[in-house]
């Protein structure tokens, strides 16, 4: 006998999936075809027919035995005209039926698909798991015996167990739909947030950003490890993404861990994972970013930030692609492609002995340095279209452009902050200018070589001029001159102390060292300084 797991079902979302499932895809094809092989061990038959309900038919879905043809398969049943199948499914118990049976009550449910001799037997089992009851089991013979009791009690069990491992299947069609749904959720939150990166890279007019876009597109084919150096704002995030998508891992996650972002003590945590109880709060099991990431890419944004003692174990897990979770002695596996990136001189963190050796070598075996935007003044045309673009997603305004002036205006100035400062001014151009075009006069950053105008601070002393000598402005403190360049640097990063573009990063120093050195100044609280880019 050859099975035959064949149809096509429309009907409600969970009964037409799992019904798909059924006449289509091996896993559940390969269920019901072990199943009912099973099944002949423990009782005769000539025809063994599983039946799935749907909106108030049983449709066939799969056949066993020599009865079994194309007839068969391809039949349905309406439920209303067969009160014993319909009162099999009430209470959940098999029945035995004879011919006599048939001709006093429903009939035979294969009239005009088989040719049964009068008095053939049989046996009707509902397929009932949970609160879910998915159809029945019936079993017909062609001699004219009627299947003994403990016969049928038998194969009632056998028919929760059949359920059971359907109800199994349906979750699994349930977890895989909602799974391709956050999937592709997630693929369209990236392409948002991560925008067309890659346009942007391989149109640029720069000569060097075209041979660095050309290169990049050359490593994303291979897993080798990639090093992303540049200032902080040059967008390597943005290329790091590029590589992704440009990958053969581009539809599994991309997962990012800023280094600097996370304190030291939470930092193994966050890369590796860890179990329940390894420390105080750690109430659950916590997957990592590596295990996040598997099949897919890791980006260690910051990674010149890698607390030293941390180093060691991650080289391991480059190294070998295993790792422990924290407070967990079972190695877990990961198959992660590994980005980094970081605006740190690591030639003279390692001079410094702040980051090792080894894992420098490990990580830049394909380097790739973005330059900052001073260098690239040929692209501020398209990169303003580009974020303009990409910023009337979240204000709104469609159809903004910077007249030619305006571009002039943008290419005197020095870019300190590259992209992420030139984002910054376009948005606020953007808020502050009634029309769609963005002149000259929305802009308020100096030209090339001026100093921004500082806030005025009273003076502390002031130094008399010599008779006859010009009266020379007032001098300031060196706490004075401190603060000034502090809240200046506030200002241009909007608050915001850690991670890459932070005041502290542009400052060169420790968060904790420009906190303490705020509080020092009487600079207590940031909220003035930020803006809300939700």
């Amino acid at each position: 006998m050859q099975d035959d797991l064949t149809g096509t079902i429309n009907g409600a979302k969970d009964a037409q999936d799992l019904i798909e499932l059924a006449t289509a895809e091996d896993s559940v094809g390969d269920l019901l075809r072990r199943g009912l092989d099973w099944l002949t061990r423990v009782v005769r038959f000539d025809l063994a027919t599983v039946f799935l309900l749907k909106e108030g038919r049983l449709v066939s879905v799969a056949a066993r035995g020599p009865l079994a043809n194309a007839k068969v398969r391809q039949h349905s049943l309406k439920l209303s005209e067969f009160p014993s199948l319909r009162h099999a499914l009430e209470t959940r118990r098999a029945k035995a039926f004879t011919e006599e049976d048939h001709a006093h009550g429903d009939g035979d449910p294969f009239d005009g698909v088989l040719d049964l001799p009068p008095g053939h037997s049989c046996m009707v089992v509902p397929l009932c798991a949970g609160e879910r009851c998915y159809g029945v089991l019936s079993l017909d013979r062609a001699e004219c015996e009627t299947y003994p009791q403990p016969v049928v009690d038998l194969v009632e069990v056998y028919g929760q167990m059949l359920a059971t491992a359907l109800q199994s299947a349906e979750q699994r069609v349930t977890f895989e739909r909602l799974h391709r749904q956050d999937h592709e959720h997630a693929k369209l939150l990236e392409a948002q947030l991560g925008g067309d990166s890659e346009g942007i890279l391989e149109t640029s007019r720069s000569p060097v950003m075209r041979d660095l876009a050309r290169r990049a597109r050359q490593v994303a084919e291979t897993d080798t490890p990639v090093l992303i150096t540049g200032e902080t704002g040059t967008g390597k995030e943005r290329l790091s993404r590029a590589i992704h998508r440009w990958s053969s891992r581009a539809d599994q996650p991309f997962v990012t861990l800023n280094c600097a972002a996370i304190p030291a003590g939470l930092l193994e945590s966050e890369l590796f994972g860890h179990v329940k109880g390894a420390f105080t709060g750690a109430t659950k099991d916590r997957a990592g970013r590596f295990q996040m990431a598997h099949g897919g890419t890791l980006l260690l944004d910051e990674v010149g930030e890698l607390p030293f003692d941390l180093q060691a174990k991650l080289l391991r897990a480059l190294q070998e692609k295993t790792f422990e979770p924290v407070g967990s002695d079972k190695t877990v596996r990961a198959d992660v492609r590994i980005l980094a990136a970081t605006h740190v001189d690591l030639q003279q963190a390692i001079a410094q002995k702040r980051f090792r050796e080894d894992l420098y070598y490990r990580l830049s075996v394909f380097p790739l340095r973005l330059p900052p935007l001073r260098e690239r003044r040929e692209d501020l045309p398209q990169l303003c279209d580009f974020l303009l673009e990409e910023q009337s997603r979240r204000t709104g305004r469609r159809g903004m452009r910077v007249t030619p002036a305006g571009l002039a205006r943008l290419e005197t100035y020095e870019w300190p902050g590259n992209l992420r400062e030139l984002a910054n001014a376009l948005e606020r151009a953007t808020i502050l200018t009634r029309g769609n075009e963005l002149g000259p006069e929305a802009f308020d950053m100096p030209t090339r070589g001026a100093v921004a105008a500082t806030p005025s601070v009273e003076p502390v002393a002031s130094v008399a001029p010599a008779a006859g000598e010009p009266k020379l402005a007032p001098v300031l403190t060196l706490a004075a001159v401190q603060r000034e360049h502090i809240l200046r640097v506030l200002t241009l990063t909007r608050g915001r102390v850690y991670g890459e573009g932070g005041a502290a990063a542009l400052l060169g120093l420790k968060p904790s060292t420009l906190q303490s050195r705020m509080k020092k100044l009487g600079i207590a609280r940031l909220e003035q300084f930020v803006v809300d880019e939700a």
